[in-house]
């Protein structure tokens, strides 16, 4: 255990506690909230496909039926005609890349319920205002169009005129109902409500809203690699903790001491002692000339062999120079 006491350091602690809360995040928020936008772009992928293989059924069905998020998109008829004076525009559209509105207005059932409509996209006026919109036609109509899902409203952003039209900014039942003044009937698809866009060649029908790319898009594969960082980022940190713990090893192998060895003892020449022995000293190993090499001093060791050979050599070549 004294191996990992050095994770219990500032530092060590904090890249823990950041690796663990990283990884918490990946687990619990983020990988959940890619993968709950892919489940929600397949939904939505399969009711428009559904819808426009299903067979229109009548609005009334719709009205009839409890609150249900799978009704969006479907494709429904409609018999009634359209309340005068009831157009609203919608702001920030965009046709074919240009600022552009999208065109409101209140159709009233053979019952009497009113629906609110979209009709449709018109460009702007030099990007800037809304162009001239032709009334709806007038008398009894059969319309064809899909369910929508009401947008909301933006709190910060409030109903207007200008350019001689009611403006607002989403479509939502409830604030286009009030901005026209009509009790307008949100369809039961939301807790919003939900209203008709008209398709196309529909009576009154500018140019429909197209419909979303059946793409589920990447939020699956984002959902997946915030699961594989979560599980990345632990993994990171095991490894730099077996890289420390290697390093710290490796270091005190490297300060430890030699292991000691038994000193080995130099071998004895008497070559360099004889020569630096000067004539006429007290050296036991001196001769006299013509002396041999058995005649040592009383008491002193015989030298060794090699040492008499080289003595009696070097003393013969000396003094047989010097006859």
């Amino acid at each position: 255990m004294r191996k990992l006491t050095f994770l219990l350091r500032p530092s060590w602690v904090i890249l823990a506690v950041v690796v663990v809360a990283f990884a918490y995040l990946c687990f619990t928020v983020l990988a959940p909230w890619q993968l709950g936008k892919n489940t929600s772009t397949e939904e939505r992928n399969d009711l428009i496909a559904e819808s426009v293989r299903a067979a229109p059924v009548p609005v009334t069905d719709v009205l009839a039926a409890p609150t249900d998020s799978r009704a969006e998109w479907r494709r429904v008829t409609a018999s009634g005609d359209f309340v005068p004076g009831s157009t609203v525009l919608v702001r920030l559209r965009h046709l074919d890349g240009a600022p552009g509105y999208a065109v409101l207005a209140a159709f009233r059932l053979d019952d009497g319920r009113m629906l609110l409509v979209d009709r449709g996209l018109v460009a702007g006026v030099d990007g800037s205002r809304a162009p001239q919109v032709d009334e709806p036609p007038t008398g009894p109509l059969r319309l064809e169009a899909r369910v929508r899902n009401s947008e909301g409203v933006s709190p910060d952003r409030f109903p207007l005129t200008e350019d001689g039209y009611r403006q607002i900014y989403s479509i939502d039942v409830t604030q286009a109902g009030a901005v026209m003044d009509l009790a307008l009937t949100p369809l039961p698809v939301s807790e919003r409500g939900g209203y008709l866009q008209l398709s196309e060649g529909q009576p009154g029908a500018f140019r429909p809203t197209p419909l979303p790319q059946l793409d589920a898009g990447p939020y699956l594969s984002y959902g997946l690699q915030w699961l594989a960082f979560g599980i990345m980022a632990p993994l990171g940190l095991g490894y730099f903790v077996y890289a420390e713990i290697r390093e710290r090893r490796r270091s005190k192998s490297v300060e430890a001491p030699a292991t000691p060895t038994e000193p080995v003892s130099p071998t004895p020449s008497a070559g360099p002692s004889a020569e630096s022995t000067p004539s006429g000293s007290s050296n036991p190993e001196s001769v006299t000339p013509g002396s041999t090499a058995s005649e040592s001093p009383e008491g002193s060791k015989p030298a060794a062999p090699h040492v008499r050979q080289t003595a009696e050599a070097r003393l013969a070549d000396r003094y047989g120079r010097n006859r």
